[in-house]
């Protein structure tokens, strides 16, 4: 039975129209989580909206682009109706050109657009939903790549975004923690997910898991106590998963 809408937890997704981002809606949802939803994609997201809706769940969507600022604040006024934030997760990612340039090619306008979006508009919606964060002791989840840490030929532009969003929420996880907020980076895996189609334009991908696989973590990690993760990057897809010492 779940409980009355003014007593669920509240989290916001970006990115949640499609892949990992959807994944994470539902799963929320199924949890008993109000979900606020953002993506570029209205009719995605709205079809997305409407699935969940019809399992019962409270889903507020609102389609925009997290990288303006006009958005951010459209984003916080639904959670200001919502009256509370226990959950943020900044999944919507931007990869960047493709095919992949070389480093020494990269466009740099394109550069600035990756790190906008995968850097500078995560720590703006934290900056922006901070207070009711706080509030509530609340999560946030920030979602990285495993090119953050590989040195992948072709993967520097979107690796170097993600690896500078590991090092923004393992110092805010130092910084937020006195006030109860906890913050954690997380690497999903591979994924057989659209942009990860994208970067392999024309490849067969159909042996990359689907999202879901990621569940059994997102179960494990909302069961762990906030002040013991924060600061720490985790692996979905990891074997098993620990809280470091």
């Amino acid at each position: 039975m779940r409980a009355p809408r003014s007593e669920r937890k509240v989290a916001l997704v970006t990115g949640a129209s499609r892949g990992l981002g959807r994944t994470v809606a539902e799963f929320l949802t199924a949890e008993g989580y109000s979900v606020i939803l953002t993506a570029r994609g209205t009719s995605d997201l709205e079809g997305v909206g409407t699935n969940l809706s019809r399992s019962g769940a409270d889903v507020h969507c609102v389609a925009g682009d997290v990288t303006d600022p006009r958005h951010r604040s459209q984003l916080a006024e639904h959670v200001r109706a919502a009256g509370r934030l226990d959950l943020l997760v900044n999944n919507a990612s931007e990869l960047g050109p493709t095919p992949l340039p070389e480093l020494s090619t990269y466009p740099l306008d394109g550069l600035r657009r990756v790190f906008e979006a995968n850097v500078v508009a995560p720590l703006a919606l934290v900056q922006i939903l901070l207070p009711w964060l706080e509030r509530s002791r609340g999560r946030i989840v920030n979602i990285s790549s495993d090119a953050a840490l590989g040195g992948y030929p072709r993967w520097g532009g979107y690796g170097a975004s993600k690896a500078a969003l590991d090092l923004v929420s393992h110092t805010l996880g130092e910084e937020l923690k006195v006030r109860g907020v906890s913050v954690v980076s997380v690497d999903p895996g591979d994924l057989r997910t659209a942009m990860h189609q994208a970067a392999f334009p024309g490849q067969d991908i159909s042996d990359r898991p689907l999202p879901s696989v990621t569940v059994p973590f997102w179960a494990w990690l909302l069961e762990q106590d906030p002040a013991l993760v924060t600061g720490h990057r985790f692996r979905a897809q990891a074997d098993r998963w620990e809280i470091p010492a």
